[in-house]
């Protein structure tokens, strides 16, 4: 198994392109299943998750094509017939958003069967929500050995769905599924995130009829088929934002470029309440610090356009040495904090309480082995190695290549101190 070892000291300094965005991805290429007809997905991610899912798709009758095209990494998905309405356990279980081919596959065959996914680190992430919608377009689910029989033989029906809170994964797939329905589709307290965006622009550049992403109140009117389209993948926000604190941390001058500033705008603010200098640019941001030692400061996670807890993780990382006491109230998952013991190895000194860290920052980490417990719990163990006083090694980062690409790289190209040890095979996950 793989490990990043990290030696601290060095500053930051240079650029560092920012890659397509996971999250939005992953429900791209579910999209796929919507249309025999080619989708060409460009500013690609090359990750784990992005694999998991093509072997999936690929076992559901799609070609995954990969590439680099003259509009940088692409993949064509083609899937001209579906062969198979069943999606394994042992697929399914991999990546948590595998579960969301399940409304694709009713919309347009009329019947899955498909694992649900199983417990996750970060808290119970529920498909309660999901499958509700999926009911509420008309289709008959059933339960049975931990997997959804869902049927709609006659298709599915446009509804008035009601969220009794807001979630993206379910809101993406009743997306997914409505696409195709007959009739009139109108989802209440939606998620507002960025990536639902860039879902219904491929969607309606496939020949969906979809309105109001990024507001609560999201309209669907059905078509009887959808098209094959081009779509480039957003930007990665986590990964901007990841990488902005990375600069914060170290210090130096890191270019932020191929990104969206207005992405990040709830992480750019705290980090200039912090100390840091955030210059937005057109396509990106610059982010500054001359070596004086950064200021504690608060921060609540929330829905976008809030704070988003993907970051939080980093976050906490970057307050271990700053100047004060500061305060992370985490309100979208419930065992988020995992990564806090791991920050307190390398020297760290929180205090975690229910749903709140307090974080007082220490004047020097120290380096040592780390062990990665999920997706951005692992960077921020290298995030924090960058200043840490001798080497810091980070184990089980395959929960780190779920999500970022050439980290090693990017990083090292900057002037950090990094390299992967190679470990023998692949994980179990």
């Amino acid at each position: 198994m793989d490990r990043i070892a990290i030696t601290g000291g060095a500053q930051l300094n240079g650029t560092i392109p920012v890659s397509g965005a996971k999250n939005s991805a992953i429900k791209l290429m579910a999209a796929s299943l919507l249309t025999d007809q080619p989708l060409r997905l460009t500013n690609m991610p090359r990750l784990a998750d992005t694999r998991f899912l093509g072997k999936l798709l690929t076992r559901l009758g799609v070609s995954v094509t990969e590439s680099d095209g003259p509009d940088g990494q692409e993949t064509v998905l083609h899937a001209p017939e579906i062969t198979s309405g069943f999606a394994p356990y042992d697929l399914v279980r991999q990546m948590r958003a595998s579960f969301n081919v399940l409304g694709p596959l009713v919309a347009r065959s009329g019947q899955a069967k498909v694992s649900l996914p199983g417990g996750c680190t970060i808290g119970a992430r529920p498909v309660d929500l999901h499958l509700q919608a999926i009911e509420a377009l008309g289709a008959k689910i059933d339960l049975h050995e931990g997997y959804v029989y869902a049927q709609a033989p006659r298709g599915l029906k446009g509804a008035e769905i009601v969220f009794p809170i807001v979630s993206v994964g379910a809101t993406e797939h009743a997306m997914l599924a409505a696409v195709l329905a007959d009739g009139v589709t109108v989802i209440k307290n939606a998620a507002c995130e960025p990536e639902l965006v860039d879902l219904q622009e491929c969607l309606n550049a496939m020949g969906a009829k979809v309105e109001g992403a990024g507001t609560p109140t999201v309209t669907i009117t059905g078509v009887a088929r959808l098209n094959g389209a081009s779509h480039s993948v957003i930007p990665d926000r986590i990964e901007m934002g990841t990488y902005a604190v990375a600069a914060a941390m170290a210090g130096g001058e890191v270019r932020l470029t191929k990104a969206r500033p207005e992405l990040i705008e709830s992480l750019s603010v705290k980090l200039e309440e912090a100390g840091a200098t955030v210059v937005r640019t057109e396509d990106g941001v610059i982010v500054k610090r001359n070596g004086s030692r950064l200021n504690a400061v608060d921060l609540e996670t929330a829905p976008f356009p809030g704070f988003a807890t993907d970051l939080q993780a980093q976050f906490m990382a970057l307050m271990t040495t700053a100047n004060g006491e500061s305060r992370i109230r985490e309100t979208i998952f419930e065992n988020r904090f995992m990564h806090a013991p791991e920050l307190m190895r390398l020297g760290a000194d929180i205090s975690v309480h229910g749903g709140e860290a307090r974080v007082r920052g220490v004047a020097q980490l120290e380096g040592a082995e780390v062990m990665a417990t999920d997706l951005r719990a692992s960077v921020s163990l290298v995030i924090a190695g960058l200043v840490a006083r001798g080497e810091t090694v980070v184990s089980r980062i395959y929960h780190l290549d779920r999500g970022f690409e050439r980290l090693e790289e990017k990083l090292g190209a900057c002037g950090a101190q990094v390299r992967r040890i190679k470990g023998d095979g692949e994980p179990e996950l």
